[in-house]
């Protein structure tokens, strides 16, 4: 896969915005089957940075209802990237 199918889209929330501030950490969706190296790679190639680590989460599908019809929101992967101390994306700086 190439580092633009890994990493799917940026996630900004408030929770994603204190960890960048405080712990210099960002957050993306990724692709499901993406393993941490492959995560890594992309991050660095894609911005420029060092990354010291990479944490990832699978979140379940949820189940929805829109009156009498019932269904499945789709899973999705996180990543939390720490990266390297004085190393920012420029992405982010501006949300």
């Amino acid at each position: 896969m190439n580092p633009h199918q890994i990493i799917t889209r940026p996630l900004i929330t408030e929770k994603s915005n204190r960890l960048k501030e405080s712990e210099n950490k960002y957050t993306f969706e990724v692709h499901p089957e993406a393993a941490k190296p492959e995560i890594k790679k992309a991050v660095e190639t894609l911005f420029k940075v060092k990354v010291l680590a990479v944490n990832t989460t699978t979140l379940p599908g949820k189940s929805k209802r829109f009156g009498q019809h019932e269904y499945k929101t789709a899973s999705r992967k996180k990543a939390v990237v720490t990266l390297k101390a004085g190393e920012r994306i420029e992405f982010f700086e501006n949300a």
